[in-house]
């Protein structure tokens, strides 16, 4: 919230340094729980893993993303080892922020806020239209909600962009973006999701068609691409397409989906490619193994290796 401190005050100019937090990694939740071998292995550099290392590590990742990377929480879920606590004390944490909703009342509507914040949860994957967040309000006034969630960092806006060329943040396009939560766990409790049904999933794919790995692999990326998101979409008649992030890694445009099944279907990746030849390739990120795919310039790497994998300069 410091944004909101800072345009009540004025402060020297030079003499305050800001740093980005962020909850925690998968990498530092396995570091909380006391797996720091596993932890190393999912810092590495993406490889394949034999199989038993891959469930354990696939097993690991779903309890993290029911829980979260808020301290409080992981803390409580490590005293209890209980998704119902954890879950409750994301909700108090939820609560919480809408309660302070109303302090922002000179700049927007605080319902209009709070129906805002339930209303992206709802829409993580698709593009943002204000009519799909709510209807009982003017566009502008949703319009502002939206960018003051974004200035408190409870969301964040990803913009589209065109992978023309570095940086990426030169071609965005206002009107089309996407967004995500702060945190998986508060995605998941705003959304509504029943934690004991969709625990029962085998995929973490399958649950909200996929919603949560997009959350999961945005909110690691913050982190490895130093807060910087973006993804491509094209609307044309008849052939619209569109790549859930791109990522720059030692200064290449690289094409980021999160999905299941085999490159055939990966019809949007493939026209990016085919469009921007300036790409160096895709990541395709999922519950399967490790899997390159050179001829076709794709990689397919598991959902746990997000962060390393898309680290915007790779570490040896």
């Amino acid at each position: 919230m410091l944004e909101f401190a800072i345009a009540e005050i004025s402060f020297p100019v030079g003499r305050i340094q800001f740093l980005d937090m962020h909850p925690m990694l998968f990498a530092e939740f396995l570091w909380a729980t006391g797996q720091d071998r596993l932890a190393d292995i999912v810092l590495d550099i993406p490889a394949a893993l034999p199989d038993s290392v891959h469930r354990r590590l696939m097993s690991e990742l779903r309890t993290f993303c029911f829980i979260g990377g808020m301290p409080e929480v992981v803390a409580g879920y490590l005293e209890t080892e209980s998704f119902q606590h954890a879950s409750q004390v994301v909700g108090d944490l939820c609560e919480t922020y809408r309660l302070d909703f109303p302090k922002y009342a000179r700049r927007s509507d605080p319902d209009c806020i709070d129906m805002v914040f339930r209303g992206l949860a709802r829409n993580i994957g698709h593009q943002v239209k204000y009519t799909r967040l709510t209807d009982a309000w003017a566009h502008t006034t949703v319009k502002r909600a939206v960018n003051l969630l974004d200035m408190a960092r409870i969301i964040k806006r990803v913009p589209s962009t065109s992978p023309t060329g570095l940086p990426l943040g030169a071609s965005i396009s206002d009107r089309k973006f996407k967004a995500i939560m702060l945190d998986v766990g508060i995605w998941q409790y705003l959304s509504g999701m029943r934690i004991d049904s969709a625990i029962a999933e085998d995929d973490l794919m399958d649950i909200h068609r996929g919603a949560m790995a997009e959350q999961f692999v945005g909110q690691e990326m913050m982190v490895s691409q130093g807060s910087d998101l973006f993804y491509w979409a094209r609307d044309a008649r008849g052939s619209s397409a569109e790549v859930d992030y791109l990522a720059v890694i030692q200064d290449a445009i690289i094409g980021v989906e999160v999905k299941s099944g085999p490159a055939g279907r990966l019809r949007s990746m493939h026209l990016l490619l085919e469009t921007y030849r300036n790409c160096a390739g895709g990541l395709v990120f999922s519950t399967d193994p490790y899997l390159e795919l050179p001829d076709q310039k794709l990689t397919f790497i598991p959902l746990y290796h997000t962060f390393a994998a898309t680290r915007s300069v790779h570490q040896a």
